[in-house]
């Protein structure tokens, strides 16, 4: 990698830590252009040859967020030897990755990364092939195997994600539910809706 390659790695890395601190701090009102290069240190200029815009640069501190989620679910189901321990493996994984990365989370399901995500789903999708695909085989072969019910693989997987998230947007807007408690109480209750 050239210098000028390297240059422009650490730029990137640069405003993507302080748009998230500015998020943190601020919340989406508070994330401006005029915030994030003030925080960073980085030029106007330079955050747009990057980013293109403020919408490029959420979409993209999104994108990074959601990869490092991904990995952490899959890497966790990838540990486990049946479907019962995988649904408890993803619901720990994802709710962990909450607790320990609020301000990440929170972004990763705000309406801004909602709306960017309905608007590119596929795209998102494609790019996110390499840490999905391990999740459809997994819930393939559970399937198969007769582990999980005879479903089609989105459906199981709307199963098994959809409290998880509900559950982590409502912790992270809210605050009234625990993630201990939901921790140990939805692997059984997801178990139930996705089993033979």
């Amino acid at each position: 990698m050239s210098p000028k390659q390297q240059r422009g790695e650490a730029t990137v890395e640069q405003v993507l830590e302080a748009a998230l601190r500015v998020y943190a701090a601020s919340g989406d009102q508070g994330l401006t252009v005029s915030a994030v290069t003030k925080a960073s240190g980085v030029s106007l200029g330079s955050l747009y040859h990057h980013f293109g815009s403020l919408d490029g640069l959420v979409a993209s501190l999104a994108l990074r967020w959601l990869s490092r989620l991904l990995s952490e679910v899959v890497g966790a189901l990838e540990r486990t030897r049946t479907a019962r321990s995988g649904i408890r493996a993803v619901v720990r994984a994802y709710l962990g990755f909450v607790r320990d990365h609020p301000d990440a989370a929170r972004l990763v399901h705000s309406v801004p990364a909602d709306r960017y995500g309905m608007a590119h789903a596929k795209e998102i999708r494609d790019s996110q092939e390499a840490r999905l695909s391990p999740v459809a085989g997994w819930i393939r072969t559970r399937i198969d195997s007769g582990e999980l019910a005879p479903l089609p693989v989105p459906l199981i997987e709307s199963f098994i994600l959809g409290p998880v998230v509900a559950v982590a947007r409502r912790w992270l807007t809210i605050g009234d539910v625990d993630l201990e408690e939901a921790e140990r109480a939805l692997p059984d209750r997801i178990w139930r809706s996705v089993s033979p």
